[in-house]
């Protein structure tokens, strides 16, 4: 009876031990800013790595029609998971969307200037929409943290440019959270 026992320990030890090696597309809970934490009523679903660029556009400013500026016009990023597989795309709406063909729009819910200066801001973003069945169909959150990059210059633009668009080199983290079961 006892040899029988240790087998059982044995293999669940074993058992334990390989699925504790198994890579994980889920990461750990990030800490950030009390302004950009998510609900308690929700769970981390999917952590992915963007690589892309934030676009702008030289307009005149909506407070001031005769400055002229860069106006953000949208993001474009692959989306890579843990594993460094593609996991799909970030573009305009704000716009996330796998690979399985679902996807998630969202709204800016709040932001935080994040430790870079020279970084776009930190963000948590709520879901307004989302369409296909995989696995951002349940999102109900964003947060864009650890960003690199990605913000138009400072000195703004001129009427030489109106009109043209500048492409930023931005790098930044993006977790996903839906509804706790």
């Amino acid at each position: 009876m006892r040899q029988r026992h240790a087998a059982v320990v044995w293999h669940l030890a074993v058992i334990a031990a390989v699925a504790g090696c198994a890579t994980s597309n889920v990461a750990t809970l990030p800490s950030v800013p009390e302004p950009l934490r998510v609900p308690a009523t929700q769970i981390l679903i999917q952590q992915v790595h963007a690589t892309g660029v934030q676009i702008y556009e030289c307009t005149a400013s909506k407070d001031n029609p005769l400055r002229l500026e860069w106006t953000f016009k949208a993001p474009e990023a692959e989306l890579r998971d843990r594993a460094n597989r593609i996991f799909g795309r970030h573009y305009a709406g704000p716009t996330w969307e796998a690979s399985d063909g679902s996807s998630v729009v969202g709204e800016v819910a709040a932001r935080d200037a994040g430790p870079d200066p020279n970084a776009i801001p930190w963000l948590l973003l709520r879901a307004t929409s989302t369409s296909g069945r995989g696995v951002l169909s349940e999102t109900k959150s964003i947060l864009r943290i650890g960003t690199s990059g990605g913000k138009a210059p400072a000195d703004g633009c001129n009427e030489a440019l109106i009109g043209k668009e500048l492409r930023v080199p931005y790098q930044a983290e993006y977790y996903f959270y839906a509804a706790r079961p």
